[in-house]
């Protein structure tokens, strides 16, 4: 079966308008792993993803009464850009049918590429379903994005030129894979020029389609699937693509949405370029098999297969990087809750970077702190934990607890019943090693703290909200001490949103 694909994929003319992308060694990422780690920059391409090379070699294969008829697709990102840059090339008619929910840059990406854009349903599902009215309504060809031997050939190209690009020893390539299109094109092609190399096939853990279909040795298609990687979020393997993947890939690697987040940020430091999620699901992988392999110097090569990402998903990518890293262990920490408790707290964490702190009082008794703190890879975060039990604290350690990185830690807070005589202070200080330490070494100890909020952004500076029970006859007291401080700072006690959300 795979070798059936070797002639298409030295006979596909795509080079009219796809380009053939640089093989770049990751030099950081090298060093730090210990191999050389090669990456295909498909996010190069003129539409920013290698669904160019596929879509336009389809067209090339089509008989000329059907390209006649003009091609229609379903799609609301990369294949959608690519078919129209090809159709336009060839001058075809392309119409692309998309949700209605797809962001307006991708429609307008379109668009400017000569396609009529249908705009039908919430879903991809409804929009397909749509596309293949139109098929029949309009006489049209369809064009799937994956699963067609021609759309798997031009995918190939990328594989081909791969291993032109790189003639030394090649221990495994990883690709990522939603409907397999990519990794069927590829994996045929290396299975038949260097059989030695293993291949891999990288899934998201929140849309594994082909690791279930090769468990259970048929396609399978998954109730739901998570769409942080869109471009691989995909239900079910396709028929062609299983065909194909089950006699070439030597193992799935499933990866999560922390460590793809982390990979996009590995690209970011190597190249000074931003992949989208389902683009540095590849490298994810990699990055997981070289730390369990426990391999040095070796070649592993993966895909970097686009970059079109929505700017506003950028923060969250970067909230979940150190996670995803191993860089941030996230802690719920009880405490006495007595004056100098939290102070000797903040000490007890010695030199550690401090990337977020959530405190609201709740009472006598105990202390509930929320706390992120930069940790090196390893076993560095249970020994943390273990560091500060032995000093007496009660630690529950929250890193891989999906609700308290999402919600918990935006909703530290609330209203304190009977508390009296609170003030609240808005600070901010030069953000450096030690900082918040020393920050509150001046503050804490004089009066109860009853709320402390503070997140590391990368900023230069770093921005506290805290509050403190303080008589009205010692504001004047709390006043010099805190132009003392030398930090701007703002009184907030009157702010509507404190009054609205946390004032009693």
């Amino acid at each position: 079966m795979p070798k059936s694909y070797i002639k298409r994929i030295l006979d596909a003319r795509i080079y009219d308008v796809a380009i053939e992308t640089p093989l770049e060694p990751m030099r950081q990422l090298s060093h730090r792993l210990g191999n050389r780690i090669l990456l295909k920059r498909e996010d190069l391409q003129p539409v920013f993803s290698f669904k160019i090379r596929g879509a336009y070699n389809k067209l090339l294969q089509l008989p000329p009464e059907q390209r006649a008829r003009g091609v229609i697709a379903a799609s609301a990102g990369n294949h959608a850009q690519g078919l129209a840059m090809g159709a336009a090339q060839l001058g075809v008619r392309a119409t692309i049918v998309m949700p209605k929910t797809t962001p307006q840059i991708k429609v307008s990406a379109v668009r400017m590429r000569g396609a009529e854009v249908v705009l039908y349903g919430d879903t991809f599902d409804e929009a397909a379903s749509r596309a293949r009215q139109l098929v029949n309504e309009r006489d049209l060809v369809f064009v799937h994005p994956y699963d067609d031997p021609d759309v798997i050939a031009g995918q190939g190209t990328v594989a081909m030129e791969l291993l032109r690009q790189h003639s030394g020893n090649l221990e495994a390539v990883f690709i990522p894979v939603g409907g397999g299109g990519l990794a069927a094109g590829m994996a045929a092609y290396i299975k038949y020029v260097r059989p030695e190399t293993r291949v891999y096939a990288v899934e998201p853990e929140e849309a594994a389609c082909l690791k279930a279909a090769l468990k259970s040795g048929e396609r399978v298609r998954l109730p739901q699937v998570g769409l942080f990687a869109d471009g691989v979020a995909v239900a079910q393997i396709g028929e062609e693509t299983f065909r194909v993947l089950r006699e070439t890939v030597d193992d799935v690697i499933t990866v999560s949405t922390d460590e793809i987040c982390a990979a996009i940020k590995d690209i970011f430091e190597d190249t000074r370029s931003i992949a989208e999620p389902a683009g540095a699901v590849g490298l994810a992988g990699l990055k997981k098999y070289a730390e369990q392999s426990g391999g040095r110097n070796v070649a592993l090569a993966t895909v970097c297969s686009g970059a079109n990402i929505n700017f506003d998903r950028l923060r969250y990518i970067s909230e979940r990087t150190e996670i995803g890293e191993k860089r941030e262990a996230v802690l719920a920490v009880r405490i006495e809750e007595r004056p100098g408790s939290y102070l000797r707290f903040c000490r007890d964490l010695g030199d550690r970077a401090i990337t977020e702190f959530n405190y609201r009082y709740a009472g006598d008794g105990e202390a509930h702190i929320f706390v992120g703190l930069q940790v090196s890879a390893g076993s560095d975060r249970s020994q943390l934990v273990e560091e500060l039990e032995r000093k007496g604290y009660s630690v529950t350690d929250l890193t891989d607890n999906e609700m308290a990185k999402l919600h918990i830690r935006h909703l530290v807070g609330g209203r304190v019943p009977g508390l009296c005589h609170e003030v609240v202070y808005r600070f901010e200080f030069p953000e450096r090693p030690g900082a918040l330490r020393k920050f509150l070494e001046q503050l804490a100890g004089r009066w109860n703290i009853t709320l402390f909020h503070y997140r590391n952004h990368g900023a230069a500076y770093g921005r506290v909200l805290a509050g403190m029970q303080v008589e009205p006859s010692e504001r004047e007291e709390l006043l010099d001490l805190l132009e003392q401080l030398q930090f701007p700072f703002w009184d907030e006690t009157e702010n509507p949103a404190y009054s609205f959300f946390l004032g009693s």
